[in-house]
């Protein structure tokens, strides 16, 4: 192997967010939520496997996963240089590692001791109903959309347009993004990955860190006022394209099914999942790295 390539500790955005952050980020993560409670029981019986896997379907959380596998093109980045230059053996790679059997088996066994049948019967209610299950249609189409940049720049030119001849519809797209945190979700989920991917990458001698794990997180704390707000910016712009076909008042509807505490601690849980499989797949791909040919290194 070459030798590894000195991190410039690329930040993550802006990358296409709803790859590295597929839909479950629209709802709630509670500023004290960690991954911890992926591991604490909640209240009410566990929901058995076969219900899990068919409320994962109902709630559109399986396209959210298989998702994922597209946050594979952040990893180059997150090193500062061009995926081309691991050449032609990286999608191999990566679609090893971000294989969706995989990430669906690891969200199973996360889910099944922790996701109880209350929480999995009020979720799957509301998105078996007609409203929602159009809206996880439209999250999904939206979501497995590889031409991200394209999206979102019709996403801003759709806001641009509602500032003008509608601000009650920004209005009510911006209060649905508030009631799910996930500018503050999406933010700390970004700096943990990186955080997590860069370390492993450190400990595969992939990448060669000019600073200890301490000095890494102080780093990517930098500019995180200015992070934040271009997560929420692209949140909005995210939103105003997934729900164009939406009424304002459907998008008021959904925004107070949110808000209940049942759908809260579902997406608390839902979200804490989907990130650790996030990091969980960065951390496995930094050690893969580690084994390309020389012909396919950085």
């Amino acid at each position: 192997m070459s030798q590894p390539h000195t991190a410039r500790f690329a930040p993550l955005f802006p990358l296409p967010l709803r790859h590295l952050l597929p839909r479950v980020t629209m709802f709630a993560l509670a500023l004290a939520v960690t991954l911890a409670c992926l591991f604490l029981p909640q209240a009410g019986q566990a929901a058995d496997r076969q219900r899990i896997e068919a409320f994962l379907k109902v709630t559109g959380f399986d396209v959210a996963l298989d998702s994922i596998a597209l946050s594979a093109s952040a990893a180059p980045k997150m090193l500062g240089v061009d995926p081309g230059a691991f050449g032609s053996e990286w999608e191999r790679l990566s679609q090893e590692v971000f294989d969706p059997k995989t990430m669906r088996t690891m969200a199973l066994e996360l889910l099944e001791p922790t996701l109880s049948d209350n929480a999995l019967a009020h979720a799957a209610e509301f998105y078996a109903s007609d409203l929602g299950q159009r809206l996880v249609a439209a999250e999904n189409a939206s979501q497995q959309r590889s031409d991200d940049q394209a999206k979102k720049a019709e996403g801003e030119t759709i806001l641009d347009d509602l500032r003008q001849s509608d601000p009650e519809r920004v209005a009510r797209l911006q209060q649905m993004t508030d009631a799910t945190g996930a500018d503050e979700t999406s933010l700390r989920a970004l700096q943990e990955i990186q955080f997590r991917f860069l370390m492993a990458a450190s400990a595969a001698g992939v990448v060669e860190l000019r600073t200890d794990a301490d000095g890494l997180r102080a780093l990517l704390k930098r500019n995180e006022a200015e992070l934040r707000a271009a997560i929420r910016a692209s949140a909005l712009a995210g939103a105003a394209y997934t729900y164009r076909d939406f009424t304002t008042a459907e998008i008021a509807s959904y925004t107070e099914a949110l808000k209940t505490p049942e759908m809260q601690s579902v997406y608390e849980l839902l979200s804490a999942v989907q990130f650790e499989i996030m990091a969980n797949r960065f951390e496995a791909l930094a050690a893969r790295m580690a084994g390309l040919r020389p012909g396919q290194d950085i």
